[in-house]
């Protein structure tokens, strides 16, 4: 089988989902490859820059879309979108810290997240504030996904409403309201 940029990321996200970004090594993906390391770099410069391939991944499915018009206003459009993001990134093991990097590196790959954005400058907001915006409400919900994924890995015995919806009702609100 050749090696191609979609075989390398398919496989770091399957490291991920299955050993967690700690194992999520340019040594380890290479030996799940059977490839040398160095071959790796053709098809991504370094680890960040897969790091933001395997957000783009995890992120640009159908199931995130959220169509504005398919809601009585872009507040409701919003919150959905921040719930879908919040459920689909709960399972992934150290999924936030994935997409942190991916959104630090200004990736315009990753299809919700601008979506966020338009979804924001939709409500009203110009388009620095929408910027702002989209940080405060991606923050919540890696924030939250983060905090519950840590209760998991600790095994503490925590209700399942953790205040996220609330937390993103309210930033939401906040926002545009």
């Amino acid at each position: 089988m050749a090696l191609t940029q979609l075989t390398v990321v398919d496989t770091a996200v399957g490291i991920l989902q299955q050993f967690g970004l700690a194992d999520l090594s340019m040594r380890r993906l290479a030996k799940e490859l059977d490839v040398q390391v160095g071959a790796l770099y053709w098809h991504v410069k370094n680890k960040q820059e897969l790091l933001a391939q395997v957000a783009a991944q995890l992120l640009n499915t159908p199931a995130l879309s959220v169509a504005a018009a398919d809601f009585a206003s872009p507040a409701e459009a919003i919150l959905q979108l921040g719930r879908k993001l919040y459920l689909a990134l709960l399972p992934i093991q150290d999924s936030p810290e994935v997409i942190e990097v991916a959104t630090a590196m200004q990736a315009t790959e990753l299809q919700p997240v601008l979506q966020l954005r338009a979804l924001l400058e939709a409500a009203g907001l110009a388009a620095e504030n929408a910027r702002y915006g989209q940080q405060l409400i991606l923050n919540h919900v890696l924030g939250s996904v983060a905090y519950r994924q840590n209760l998991v890995q600790l095994d503490v015995d925590a209700p399942l409403a953790d205040g996220f919806d609330w937390g993103l009702q309210r930033a939401v609100a906040g926002l545009i309201g």
